[in-house]
């Protein structure tokens, strides 16, 4: 995992789970990341905007259509950009095949690497037993999520003023409820194994906001995790080695800000 400053341009880069229209979206990061990096191409692997959030009231700051500005520049100065809508955005599900200022929306994609290897390119929600089975459960859960984001902002507040740095309440109360019923794990056992169906060497996938990279289930794994909570992506270098880029410790550094234990994102060996 990377934290280095310096700006690079890629080969490919990923990313995931974004969530503009929601007061959670980390879009100044973002919009610091994507001045450092530059890519051929560019995948948005899903819940770019969040429509289900955008349906319940209007959230749009200007650092949100900065972020779309950004990315439509990308385009315009040459770089492929894919859009893999989610669920949250799953609005864009009608418009497979079309071309909006530059930006192809397809339902899954394959990747070809620098080194010969391909990976299915997807957002991953389809494997996920809660909004493939019981949309309500997963719009309640939506709900809760956004709630305990609100939660984070004062609870951070308070932590700035007695001297300590972020910690994502949503992040660690998240992770342990999936952990207890071993959810991490059943959904990347899933995606690898929609993986070896295609006959690939690996897939690429957001929707849980868990970012990592293994070869656990036999075909390489990779998460580019999200821009709420862990601000990670996932970038190809010219000779076909991914990596994952965690931004927000990258920040912390700049700032000097101590990066504790309880910060560091929580990734599957």
């Amino acid at each position: 995992m990377s934290d280095a400053p310096e700006g690079h341009r890629y080969r490919s880069l990923f990313l995931s789970d974004v969530h503009l229209g929601t007061k959670g979206c980390q879009a100044d990061l973002l919009l610091d990341f994507l001045r450092y990096h530059e890519a051929d191409t560019i995948y948005l692997v899903g819940d770019i905007v969040d429509g289900w959030r955008l349906r319940a009231g209007w959230y749009w700051p200007q650092s949100h259509n900065d972020v779309v500005q950004k990315l439509l520049r990308k385009g315009r100065k040459g770089a492929r950009i894919v859009y893999l809508p989610g669920n949250h955005d799953e609005f864009l599900r009608d418009y497979y095949g079309n071309h909006f200022g530059g930006i192809e929306v397809m339902e899954t994609a394959i990747h070809e690497a620098a080194d010969g290897k391909r990976y299915l390119v997807i957002h991953g929600d389809v494997f996920d037993v809660v909004v493939r089975h019981a949309k309500w459960l997963a719009f309640l859960g939506d709900g809760a999520y956004t709630a305990a984001l609100g939660i984070n902002t004062y609870l951070n507040w308070g932590r700035r003023k007695i001297g300590f740095p972020y910690w994502s309440l949503s992040q660690w109360a998240k992770l342990k409820v999936k952990n207890a019923v071993n959810f991490i794990g059943r959904f990347e056992e899933a995606v690898a194994t929609e993986a070896r169906r295609h006959k690939v060497d690996g897939v690429i996938c957001g929707h849980i906001h868990h970012a990592t990279i293994h070869g656990s289930f036999g075909v390489e794994y990779l998460n580019c995790g999200d821009w709420v909570e862990s601000c990670t992506a996932i970038v190809e270098h010219e000779d076909g080695r991914f990596e994952l880029i965690d931004w927000a410790r990258t920040a912390r550094a700049r700032v000097k800000e101590p990066l504790l234990l309880e910060q560091r994102p929580k990734v599957a060996a």
